[in-house]
């Protein structure tokens, strides 16, 4: 056996029945690799480096080596031995408890820092992940909450801890931050036409009052023509019964009755003239606010339809100009994704000294 995979050599076969059949037989074996093991604990290895990782491997595998020869060589001798078993297989029984024991020393410190190793790594993982859940059922979260969220992911530092993973940790929070401003800016846009809505709705409900006034005043108007009307009606009612008693009256008389008549007729005419009047111009008051109230309407629309099309317009060159700048980046070897990173890092005045020209 070759000195480079294990610790000690195995007992020679003339004088290995007696090692493993004398009590302890194995003892100067195992000291001698006991030996070894605590030349290795005087100066261990770092764990920071993989060298020193690979010594602490190689010393616990060295062991691991010696105990499979040494096992070898009793399983042999029990076999060729029937009449000792039980004291051969109590020696190798003592003697790999023994190493196992050794080999668990041994690589104890190395399996230690690789469970440090893995908790730390997953810890970061999980920190990754929740940058991400930011990003998680925007839907229905109003302007202030997703602006909060935005606040906490811009505060989060991507440096130090986050170490071998800093890139990932970097994406994430670009990625997240990306969706958090498109949920910003649709929930923006849907609360100001929530308020438009409510908007429009204030002045339907002004208008109809306004109709409902117009309704009261020209039924105001309409009652007092009727009432103008009754009280002709009865003026003319007086007259001809004054003109009865006038005609008993003198030539004179007469006169001045046919002279109260023409007066009382032209007082009739100036009031049906008068009462025909108003009701044209009410009709005409009536009819100029409905088409006023028409043109409001759709000056409102056409602002709304005007003021869509400008933020479409402007969304649409934005992007134009960010995904130039992201191909121009890609053409200099940076991957698709380090590229928008970049353009978007830019794009929210997050690099000093250079911006992008809309």
């Amino acid at each position: 056996m070759s000195t480079q995979t294990e610790l000690v050599v195995v007992p020679p076969k003339e004088t290995a029945l007696a090692v493993f059949t004398a009590e302890k037989g194995l003892e100067p074996w195992l000291q001698k690799i006991r030996a070894e093991v605590d030349d290795f604990n005087k100066v261990l290895p770092e764990l920071t480096t993989q060298k020193g990782r690979d010594r602490y491997a190689s010393m616990a595998h060295k062991i691991a080596k010696s105990k499979t020869a040494l096992e070898a060589v009793g399983k042999e001798l029990s076999a060729q031995q029937k009449e000792v078993p039980k004291r051969i297989d109590a020696e190798r029984k003592r003697v790999w408890d023994t190493l196992e024991a050794w080999q668990k020393e041994v690589r104890k410190p190395l399996d230690d820092w690789q469970a440090a190793e893995d908790r730390r790594i997953d810890a970061i993982k999980a920190d990754i992940e929740k940058i991400s859940d930011h990003a998680m059922h925007t839907d229905g979260v109003t302007v202030t909450a997703l602006e909060e969220r935005i606040a906490r992911v811009e505060a989060v530092v991507i440096a130090g801890k986050w170490a071998e993973f800093q890139v990932d940790a970097e994406l994430a929070k670009e990625k997240t931050l990306t969706a958090l401003y498109t949920a910003l800016t649709n929930r923006k846009q849907y609360e100001a036409e929530q308020a438009e809505l409510v908007r429009l709705r204030e002045e339907k409900e002004a208008r109809e009052k306004k109709d409902n006034e117009d309704r009261i005043a020209r039924e105001a108007s309409e009652r007092a023509t009727r009432e103008a009307e009754e009280k002709a009606r009865d003026e003319k009612a007086a007259a001809e019964k004054r003109e009865a008693d006038l005609k008993l009256a003198a030539a004179e008389s007469e006169r001045k009755a046919e002279q109260a008549k023409r007066e009382q007729l032209e007082a009739e005419q100036k009031a049906e003239a008068d009462r025909l009047a108003a009701i044209e111009g009410q009709k005409a008051a009536v009819e100029q606010a409905r088409l006023d109230e028409i043109a409001r309407q759709q000056a409102a629309a056409d602002e709304i339809t005007r003021q869509q099309k400008e933020r479409e317009a402007d969304m649409a060159h934005k992007g134009a100009v960010m995904r130039a700048a992201k191909e121009a980046l890609i053409g200099m070897n940076i991957t698709e994704e380090l590229a928008k990173a970049i353009v978007l890092k830019i794009a929210r005045g997050e690099v000093p000294n250079v911006t992008i020209n809309f």
